[in-house]
């Protein structure tokens, strides 16, 4: 294509200033799938993890600055399709941001600043929907965004409309902050339950420590229907062996209603070769809701590349108790 004259300098000039700055774009995710037997005792063939695809890029401002964006969608492997209906297209985050020396800030949608954290106390992440403890019980009773998907549903973990604001660690030490515009989905101000209920102010906050020996969190948070939440976890690792410990007690202001979680798992890490176990219970409002037993182990072809299989045991009130089993494979890129 041939440059007009008037077009050629200013376009060199962008041309020039592109070339200077330091920019860079990665792209990654995770691809798992399994064959498992569900707790209604139907088998499912999809992900045991979350699959997910993610664009994050970074571009040196100069002085210590960097320009941040993130761009994570997630999606069912078995058919190709996004994760859930009524999620929005990028579910797992849409961020933009800046990052100093004193620490990054983003704006968009993101898990909030007791999620962001929380799943360094558990062996699984928070991330297995068979054998992790911590996958139906932690933050029971508590939607960190009560409108937060695009069909008006509660969205448990991320926050639309977000502010997100991640110190740097001094010494282990870092701080996390989380709040947002009061806003539906469509961009208007919203009740709790009404006009007479209006929202509060939504924020969350964590103070985190992490070391090679043991690490440390302590968080809390409130929605915008006030609705609160509290979240403390250990991790003590030993060479190959860690063990994770977590308390959680999350509220619903409209019914007072409350849940207490505990749960205990425990990582051993032989060659390639990765054993875990948990066990955690719920009690809402004062009677056991729901106590899981969850056991893996994980063979890592690569850093990439692994085969895994759990089993877990979960017990419901009236001695209801349900069996869940599964294979699956991952491959993070």
């Amino acid at each position: 294509m041939r440059l007009r004259p008037a077009l050629a300098v200013p376009l060199l000039f962008l041309a020039g200033t592109s070339a200077m700055a330091q920019s860079s774009l990665q792209i990654g995710g995770l691809i798992d799938i399994g064959l498992y037997r569900d707790t209604n005792k139907t088998w499912q063939l999809g992900p045991i993890q979350r699959s997910n695809l993610e664009f994050s890029g970074t571009e040196d401002l100069g002085g210590g600055l960097a320009a941040t964006f993130n761009l994570n969608l997630r999606f069912e492997t078995d058919t190709g399709q996004l994760e859930q209906v009524g999620k929005p297209f990028f579910h797992g985050e849409s961020t933009v941001g800046l990052k100093g020396p004193l620490g990054s800030i983003r704006l968009g949608r993101a898990l909030d600043a007791m999620e962001s954290q929380d799943w360094k106390f558990d062996a699984w992440g928070n991330f297995d929907r068979i054998a992790s403890p911590a996958w139906d019980i932690w933050h029971y009773n508590y939607p960190t965004d009560p409108r937060g998907n695009a069909d008006g549903t509660p969205e448990y973990g991320r926050l639309n409309n977000g502010m997100f604001y991640d110190s740097p660690s001094f010494n282990g030490f870092a701080v996390h902050l989380s709040t947002a515009a009061n806003e539906d989905v469509r961009g208007q101000p919203t009740g709790a339950s009404g006009a007479n209920n209006p929202l509060v102010q939504p924020w969350g906050v964590s103070l985190n420590y992490d070391g090679d020996a043991w690490a440390a969190m302590l968080a809390h948070e409130r929605n915008s229907n006030g609705d609160t939440d509290s979240f403390v976890g250990l991790r003590a690792t030993l060479g190959d062996l860690s063990v994770y410990g977590a308390w959680d007690r999350s509220e619903a202001l409209a019914s007072s209603s409350v849940a207490k979680v505990l749960t205990l798992s425990v990582q051993y890490v032989l060659g390639n070769v990765a054993l875990r176990g948990g066990w955690g219970r719920m009690d809402l409002d004062g009677v056991q809701a729901q106590r899981t037993i969850g056991a893996g182990v994980s063979y890592a072809f690569s850093k990439r590349t692994s085969v895994y299989v759990d089993v877990a045991s979960k017990r419901f009130p009236g001695d209801d108790n349900r069996s869940m089993y599964g294979v699956g494979m991952a491959h993070a890129f």
